[in-house]
């Protein structure tokens, strides 16, 4: 399937034209009562996806759904500690879905229901993550093979709580044990809300090109909403995968932290066929905006927040290497933020004169 990965230029005023045709891209979607719009979700990503972040990306706008990280069942019932890092959020959040992994039915039905006690509009079921760790728990993906155990999973959850139930999992094991269409329709026949698949295995792990044609083959085989996610990297490709596969809403993942305008930049492609590509003064805002919320917030470990997400945010800045070293050699939140006002203060100013 053709995506769009290679951008065309940009105009001179800074406006991404397209000679790709815009398709017709959802204005919205529902899971089970709750109504999303616009039809685009942030994915759950470990690391990443807390509070301050899904705040930051539905500030920027564009985006319908947030989901928390991917989130130990077993751990939010034992430790309180975890329940608060990983299931705080605000009210400004909603609609808000948070995910669990996990291997035990009874287990996950219990956090399910302290979930929706905490005040989420949906919980969503890991069977997509492929790290070694995860697998080796009988978690994740390692679950795609065992489908009586993922069936009872299924039915524990949905009988445990009333708000939506959703899962998120990968095509599956391998090319070999390609599992994605049979667990759509157990998903379905359960009485899951939605689905959403990252096409590729598990055996890929994030290598490789997504096969958005297993995106299509689910969503043929089921009426319930079918989310696609995997390569969509700019508005051309989200088009794309809807208009190739048919699916109800786009989910995007590592292309949210290198590029958090994206959701944004979709909504306006989708109604106009152009979209703006971020000037500097536009990275500075966002920088120093998120570099903030992660210091008022107070949350542990911020510095290093600061310092991972720097070389995602000062990618393909002229002279950001020189930035991210000194934050990278920066002691403090408060030393990072000031290397990062006197970074773009000073090309900003040179812009000017």
């Amino acid at each position: 399937m053709h995506k769009f990965w290679d951008n065309p230029g940009v105009s001179a005023s800074g406006t991404r034209q397209s000679p790709v045709a815009t398709w017709a891209f959802p204005d919205s979607f529902t899971i089970g009562n709750v109504r999303i719009a616009p039809a685009t979700v942030l994915a759950p990503m470990a690391g990443v996806t807390d509070t301050v972040f899904r705040r930051f990306i539905k500030n920027l706008g564009g985006c319908g759904l947030i989901m928390t990280e991917f989130t130990s069942a077993d751990g939010v019932l034992r430790d309180e500690r975890v329940r608060g890092r990983y299931l705080h959020f605000y009210e400004d959040e909603h609609p808000i879905s948070a995910q669990l992994f996990g291997s035990n039915p009874a287990v996950l039905a219990e956090a399910a229901r302290l979930v929706e006690d905490l005040g989420f509009d949906i919980v969503d079921l890991n069977l997509g993550c492929p790290a070694k760790k995860v697998v080796k728990c009988n978690g994740g993906s390692g679950l795609l093979r065992d489908l009586p155990l993922i069936r009872q999973i299924f039915e524990s959850v949905r009988a445990a709580v009333k708000i939506p139930f959703t899962v998120k999992f990968r095509a599956g094991w391998s090319d070999d044990e390609i599992v994605c269409v049979e667990l759509a329709r157990l998903a379905e026949n359960c009485g899951l809300a939605a689905v959403a698949l990252h096409a590729r295995t598990r055996e890929q792990g994030y290598s490789g090109n997504a096969r958005w044609e297993w995106i299509a083959s689910v969503k043929q085989s089921v009426k319930i909403p079918v989310i696609g996610n995997g390569d969509v990297r700019s508005p051309e490709d989200a088009c794309a995968i809807v208009a190739q596969t048919g699916c109800d809403a786009v989910m995007i993942g590592r292309m949210a932290p290198a590029n958090p305008w994206i959701f944004r930049q979709i909504e306006r492609y989708v109604t106009s066929g152009t979209y703006d590509e971020p000037t500097e003064a536009d990275r500075y805002q966002m920088i120093r905006t998120y570099f903030q919320m992660l210091l008022e917030e107070e949350m542990p470990g911020a510095e290093g927040k600061m310092k991972q997400f720097a070389s995602w945010f000062t990618h393909g800045i002229p002279g950001g290497a020189a930035l991210r070293k000194a934050i990278y050699d920066a002691k403090s939140g408060a030393q990072i933020l000031t290397s990062v006002e006197g970074f773009f203060e000073a090309k900003l100013t040179a812009q000017t004169t």
